[in-house]
């Protein structure tokens, strides 16, 4: 029998309210598995409102060590329950310190570890730097219940390196949450494509699907999230996407045997010159 693993997106808008946000995903993971879904993706920070278009110091109130964050004490329990893998996308807090962080809770409510987010942006609308130290843990990846993944966090999605160093590491499936819209400093700036585009080079130089979650809608802060979440087959072929302002969730399985395979017959790994990276 083929190995093989069906992966669900999740695109909706979230308020203030983190209680809200939690039911609302909650629901959509519901959904997910319902169809049949083993790994299910929430966008990043889905606790609350994007909080990082301003410097305003009242949330770092909203962070919590990651086994006692709401999102994680919701959502892994309910991983077990529907027996799916649920990447948790939280505001991380470690004595000082403060995080951009994914939970990864496995198909029995086990929680495998923690991936603190390594590229962390400074700029209009997207001030990070303020909230979040650099990630500590370096790249990961988790041997799951149905197969190995790895989870890179929003702007991680941009870079090669992120990617390449998880499927070096073995995974087989790439996911990763993100918030990203608007452009504050310059309305005519449409990301949309590039963000895209960049996701599914890496899917194509590493012959391995990739699953994207984007939030949607206007916050108060005035950012406007284009959506647009999409699952990228090995080719880097989308081969499910929503629009700008889509409201749902996402789903295709893939066969993983075949990709393990496919991937060592196209030979990037085996014709790498590591020795001309450094």
């Amino acid at each position: 029998m083929p190995r093989t693993i069906s992966v669900a997106a999740i695109q909706t808008s979230y308020g203030e309210d983190t209680k809200a946000n939690i039911a609302k995903t909650e629901a959509f993971i519901r959904e997910a598995a319902g169809k049949g879904a083993h790994v299910i993706l929430p966008s990043e920070l889905f606790q609350g409102p994007y909080f990082c278009t301003t410097q305003e110091e009242k949330w770092f109130a909203s962070a919590y060590p990651a086994k006692e964050h709401p999102c994680v004490k919701a959502l892994a329990p309910l991983a077990k329950e529907l027996s799916v893998v649920i990447p948790i996308s939280i505001y991380e807090r470690e004595g000082p310190l403060y995080f951009n962080s994914v939970v990864l809770a496995d198909a029995d409510g086990a929680l495998l570890g923690v991936y603190r987010k390594s590229h962390i942006p400074d700029g209009p609308g997207y001030q990070e730097k303020y909230y979040f130290r650099p990630g500590d843990t370096g790249f990961k990846v988790w041997d799951t219940k149905f197969g190995r993944i790895g989870v890179g966090i929003c702007w991680d999605q941009w870079f090669p390196e992120c990617a390449r160093a998880m499927a070096l590491m073995g995974a087989e499936v790439l996911f990763y949450p993100t918030a990203i819209g608007s452009e504050p400093h310059d309305a005519s700036l449409d990301t949309r494509d590039p963000w895209r585009r960049a996701m599914q080079g890496h899917a194509v130089s590493n012959v391995i699907p990739l699953v994207a979650s984007n939030r949607i809608g206007v916050e108060a802060s005035g950012q406007r999230f284009y959506g647009s979440s999409f699952i990228a087959d090995h080719r880097g072929d989308l081969v499910q996407s929503f629009e700008r302002a889509d409201e749902g969730v996402l789903l295709h399985s893939f066969d993983l045997d075949f990709l393990d395979r496919h991937r060592a017959a196209w030979g990037f790994f085996r014709d790498r010159r590591a020795e001309f990276y450094k």
